[in-house]
């Protein structure tokens, strides 16, 4: 293990020390320079990490939300990443990181500091002003949730609703003047079969993909049947509702790992972009480097 650590710290780079003005104040720089962002998204089942650079996504790196782990667990494999794309780790100049996941806020957090010698930006609600949450207490919501906001109110500037499939399925509603209205969160697709599997036995493997028929003719068929055309109408009637509830003025997003298994929804959806939270915390990311600290 020592040596292969030497051997990625060889090729990626050592540990750089601490500056505390790395992402906040772009005045040190050009105005037209370009930045190597790292956004870093832990979810209750992945950890991703994202690459904006050159004005767009270069890569993406998944490994595993495990709590349990220690830091150079996730050292190493962020290393790994990096080395088989072909970047550096001093390429870096800005991190911004959102998490669901707090046993790993701290660690990921402390990891990133010490490797790359930048403080993240830790997304929550003061971290973007402007995107005003209209909740009973603002901290409670997801910092993944309010990256989805932001990233669809700057692009879209009018009533929108992100449906994100992922571990959970949410609903977050914003307005068009900048206010997250209110969020709607059930079991996601693949918690609702685990569920499924854990309180009953013999039952077999499902495989998550839609049935040409609602009426199961076997045990996965039904499973199929069941939760992927029940979701359907879940989702569907869900975004009617708060269609109602804005006199009809709201178009819907989709995004999540798993936002284009039931296909039959595309057309509920102005866009399906599984990139929305990355894209949410790389524009929180612009607003701090733009912000004076």
């Amino acid at each position: 293990m020592y040596f292969f650590k030497q051997y990625l710290t060889f090729k990626l780079g050592k540990k750089r020390p601490l500056s505390i003005n790395s992402h906040k104040s772009p005045y040190l720089r050009y105005k037209n320079e370009s930045f190597m962002y790292l956004v870093v998204d832990i979810g209750n089942t992945d950890i991703v990490f994202g690459i904006w650079k050159n004005e767009t996504w270069t890569h993406a790196f998944r490994t595993r939300s495990l709590t349990e782990e220690p830091s150079f667990f996730f050292e190493k494999s962020l290393r790994l990443h990096f080395l088989e794309a072909g970047l550096t780790l001093s390429e870096v100049e800005i991190i911004v990181l959102s998490s669901v996941v707090p046993p790993l806020t701290d660690t990921l957090n402390t990891m990133l500091t010490e490797l790359l010698g930048i403080k993240p930006i830790i997304v929550a609600p003061a971290t973007y002003p402007s995107m005003i949450v209209d909740i009973d207490n603002k901290d409670e919501i997801g910092s993944d949730l309010f990256a989805n906001a932001v990233a669809a109110f700057t692009k879209y500037q009018r009533n929108v609703v992100v449906v994100d499939f992922g571990t959970a399925l949410t609903f977050t509603t914003v307005s068009a003047d900048s206010k997250i209205l209110g969020v709607a969160i059930a079991p996601g697709l693949k918690t609702a079969v685990k569920a499924l599997f854990a309180n009953t036995a013999q039952l077999p493997e499902v495989p998550l993909r839609l049935p040409e028929s609602v009426l199961g003719k076997n045990t996965v068929h039904a499973i199929q049947s069941g939760i992927l055309l029940g979701y359907e109408n879940l989702v569907r009637g869900m975004i009617t509702r708060i269609r109602r509830e804005l006199d009809g003025d709201c178009i819907a997003v989709a995004t999540g790992g798993l936002s284009s298994i039931i296909n039959t929804l595309d057309g509920e959806f102005v866009e399906i972009n599984r990139n929305l939270t990355l894209e949410g915390l790389r524009i929180i990311g612009d607003y701090q480097k733009a912000s004076p600290q």
